[in-house]
C-alpha cells in the first residue's frame, strides 16, 4: 500500500459504492485511482484500502450506524490518523465523523486540494489553489480555517496545528478571496503579457492535454529533453511547462505540458485552473495523450473532451489522438491496437516511454499543421506597420505589392491565425 515511514500519517482509503447511485464507477478502478490520489501525497502512508458497499447514503455519517462503529474500531486498532473517503462528504457527515472516528478525514475534494497546493509552482498555481481551498472552506464553517497558519505545503488539511475553534467566518474568508484575486489579475496580466509576445513568434502552438497519468510528461521529455517531472503518480504536473522544439521540416513549435484531467474534478478547481489552461484555448494543435492500456480509457477519454468542452476549446481547432503506453499491453492486443489506429484518422498509437511511434507522431504533427492552410489576400493600410510586422513574423507572407491605397499582402495561412490577425 505505500512504503514504511515512521513519521507519515497512516491513512485508510474508503471508497463508498453506492448501489442506488446508477451513473457510480466501477468500485475497483475507483478504488485503484483513488489510492494512487493518497500515495501523490507526501507524508501518507496508506495501509488500506476498501470498497465500502452502500444501499444509499446516510444523510448524517454517510455509512450506515453499524458500518460506523466496525470502521471505528478498525481505525483505532491500526491506529489510522486520515480517513480519506473516495467521494463527496457533507460537512455535517465530516464532523460526524470525525467525532465518532477521533482522527480526521478527507473527501475527494479536500484530497485533490492539499495535491495541488502540494505540486503548484507557480504563483498563479498557488493563488488558484488558495482560492479553490478557501471556496471549498467557506461551505465548511464546521471546521477550522487552520490552512492560514499552515506548517507544510499542503492547504493544512492534514498537516498543520490541528483542530481549533472556527475564527474564521464567511466575511473573513470572502476578504481574503477579494484579495487572493487581485493578486491572481496581476499575475494573469502577466501572463497576458508573455502570450501577447509569444503570438509574435511564428511558432504555433501544440497543447498536450490528457487524464492525468497518462503519461504527458513522459512524451513532452522525449520530444523536448526537458527535465519536466514525469513520475507514475497522479497530478505530477500542475502547471503548464512551455519549450520549443523544431521538427523534422525545420519547423518551430511551443509545446505545453498541462495539468492532468481526472474524474470528478472539483468544479472550483476547474474554474480556477481555467487561466492555467488558456494555453490550450489558444492552441493551434491539440495532443490528446491516452494510457490506451488502462481498463478505463474510454472513460477517462470521454472526460478529457467533456472538460475541454467546459473550458471553451472550439470544435475546430485540430487534434491528435495519441495512444500512449502500447508498451503495457500483451502482443496481441498492441497488434491490435497498433492497426486499429492505422485504419482510423489522426490517431497515432505510440510509447512516450519507448519511443516507439514517436517518429511517426511528429510527421503527423507537421502534416496537422500544415494541412488547415489556406491562401489569403490582405490588404493592409501604410501607416499600419504592427499587422505587418505580425504577418512577416508569422512567416506566412507569399508575396507582397504596394500600391497607393496601402500594401496588399499574400499570405498562406491557418484559420488560428486569421482569427488571432483579426484581433490586432
Amino acid at each position: 500500500m505505500g512504503d514504511t515511514d515512521t513519521g507519515a500519517t497512516r491513512a485508510l482509503v474508503l471508497h463508498p459504492d453506492v448501489t442506488s447511485d446508477g451513473a457510480r464507477r466501477d468500485a475497483s478502478y475507483a478504488l485503484d485511482e483513488a489510492v494512487s490520489l493518497a500515495v501523490a501525497l507526501p507524508g501518507l502512508q496508506v495501509v488500506g484500502a476498501n470498497t465500502v458497499r452502500l444501499p444509499k447514503r446516510t444523510p448524517a455519517t454517510l455509512f450506515g450506524s453499524g458500518k460506523v462503529e466496525e470502521l471505528g474500531q478498525r481505525i483505532k486498532a491500526e491506529e489510522i490518523g486520515l480517513v480519506l473517503i473516495d467521494g463527496s462528504v457533507t460537512p455535517v457527515q465530516q464532523r460526524n465523523l470525525e467525532r465518532a472516528w477521533k482522527t480526521k478525514l478527507l473527501d475527494r475534494t479536500g484530497l485533490i486540494l492539499e495535491i495541488f497546493s502540494d505540486r503548484a509552482a507557480t504563483r498563479e498555481g498557488v493563488l488558484q489553489v488558495e482560492m479553490a481551498a478557501l471556496t471549498y472552506q467557506r461551505t465548511r464553517l464546521v471546521r477550522a480555517w487552520t490552512h492560514l497558519e499552515r506548517q507544510r505545503g499542503g492547504l493544512g488539511f492534514v498537516g498543520g496545528p490541528g483542530e481549533t475553534q472556527i475564527e474564521a467566518d464567511r466575511r473573513a474568508i470572502d476578504e481574503q478571496l477579494t484579495r487572493l484575486r487581485r493578486q491572481l489579475e496581476k499575475v494573469v496580466k502577466t501572463r497576458t503579457l508573455h502570450r501577447a509576445a509569444r503570438a509574435k513568434v511564428p511558432f504555433p502552438v501544440v497543447a498536450l492535454v490528457g487524464y492525468t497519468n497518462a503519461g504527458k510528461s513522459t512524451l513532452f521529455n522525449r520530444l523536448t529533453g526537458a527535465d519536466v517531472v514525469a513520475k507514475d503518480m497522479l497530478f505530477a504536473t500542475l502547471d503548464p511547462t512551455m519549450r520549443a522544439i523544431k521538427l523534422s521540416t525545420g519547423r518551430e513549435v511551443i509545446l505545453s505540458d498541462t495539468v492532468g484531467f481526472i474524474s470528478d474534478l472539483p468544479t472550483q478547481l476547474v474554474a480556477a485552473f481555467r487561466a492555467t489552461l488558456e494555453e490550450v484555448l489558444e492552441a493551434d494543435l491539440i495532443l490528446h495523450v491516452r494510457d490506451i492500456s488502462h481498463p478505463e480509457t474510454e472513460a477517462q477519454s470521454a472526460n478529457v473532451l467533456g472538460i475541454l468542452g467546459d473550458l471553451g476549446v472550439k470544435e475546430s481547432t485540430p487534434q491528435i489522438e495519441i495512444w500512449n503506453k502500447i508498451d503495457a499491453l500483451g502482443n496481441e492486443a498492441r497488434a491490435a491496437r497498433e492497426a486499429e489506429a492505422a485504419r482510423k484518422e489522426n490517431i497515432q498509437a505510440i510509447s512516450a516511454l519507448t519511443g516507439d511511434g514517436v517518429e511517426a507522431l511528429v510527421q503527423s504533427v507537421t502534416e496537422m499543421l500544415d494541412s488547415d492552410r489556406q491562401l489569403a489576400t490582405l490588404k493592409i493600410d501604410h501607416s499600419d506597420g504592427k499587422k505587418r510586422a505580425w504577418v512577416y513574423d508569422q512567416g506566412i507572407v507569399i508575396s507582397e505589392k504596394r500600391t497607393e491605397d496601402g500594401i496588399e499582402l499574400t499570405v498562406n495561412w491557418t484559420p488560428i491565425q486569421a482569427e488571432r490577425f483579426s484581433r490586432l
